[in-house]
């Protein structure tokens, strides 16, 4: 049996989906799993912020954008993956014994690419979240606002964003996957990193308020996190995930108002 056969190809096809699919579930579990443990912190705050602290909430912020965001862009890393296999098998490099470290090595570029977009993002809240304990503006431990001005304003900062042509168009490349690969495909490592960090752009851009809203109802919060995360996924891949976002960001304002009013 020749080794381009379909029934060949559609073998290592399938072998390959489920290495990808196993490694993304390894890597969502076990961000969940520390989650669930609680980050490390032991839901207490030290004295001061020394680097060690620093780098232990940087670890958790990251983690924990990794356990909400990574499921929304498994349908865009899965179809990465079928892409890159395709192009190898035109290239001859597919059969029983291809060379699927190939196929893992642009898969794992992508998936790091995307993700090391989000480790920027975990750098700037860590850094606001010092700012903020330092203003005496959030709790220490559950790490969420202590006043009703700040709460309010993130809620209708979120609100507002979910309703901006910016947040359609970077949503739009999110909820599009063969359209996205179709325009910024990049052989390659190097530009499987790319549209990766490209990817994590447009997907920072239609998600980073609603990540901000951990400051609001607690960045040690479960339930909450848990909450923000299923938007998410919600808006990304359900058929009307974009009128579902806009409907949230309505009840966000709403809820905003009726945060902030008390306030004044």
């Amino acid at each position: 049996m020749a080794v381009n056969s379909p029934n060949v190809l559609e073998e290592v096809l399938r072998r390959d989906r489920a290495a990808v699919t196993l490694v993304l579930v390894a890597v969502i579990t076990a961000s969940w799993l520390y989650l669930v443990a609680g980050a490390g912190t032991g839901m207490m705050s030290p004295v001061t912020w020394t680097p060690g602290y620093a780098l232990l909430m940087f670890s958790m912020w990251w983690l924990m954008m990794i356990a909400m965001m990574l499921p929304s862009a498994a349908p865009m890393v899965l179809l990465h993956a079928a892409v890159t296999r395709k192009g190898l098998s035109r290239a001859g490099d597919a059969g029983p014994n291809a060379p699927s470290h190939r196929l893992l090595s642009a898969t794992t570029a992508f998936i790091a690419g995307y993700l090391v977009m989000w480790g920027a993002f975990s750098l700037v809240a860590v850094v606001a979240q010092w700012a903020l304990e330092r203003g005496g503006l959030l709790s220490a431990t559950m790490m969420s606002t202590t006043s009703r001005f700040l709460g309010s304003g993130l809620l209708l900062a979120a609100g507002l964003w979910q309703l901006t042509p910016l947040r359609t168009v970077c949503l739009r490349h999110c909820r599009s996957p063969i359209s996205f690969l179709s325009t910024r495909w990049r052989p390659g490592v190097g530009g499987a990193f790319r549209m990766g960090t490209e990817h994590g752009v447009f997907c920072l851009g239609c998600c980073w308020f609603l990540m901000a809203l951990l400051f609001y109802g607690g960045v040690m919060n479960l339930i909450w996190i848990i909450g923000l995360a299923l938007v998410v996924l919600a808006q990304k891949m359900m058929p009307a995930g974009d009128a579902f976002g806009r409907a949230a960001g309505l009840l966000l304002i709403a809820w905003g108002v009726w945060v902030g009013v008390p306030a004044f």
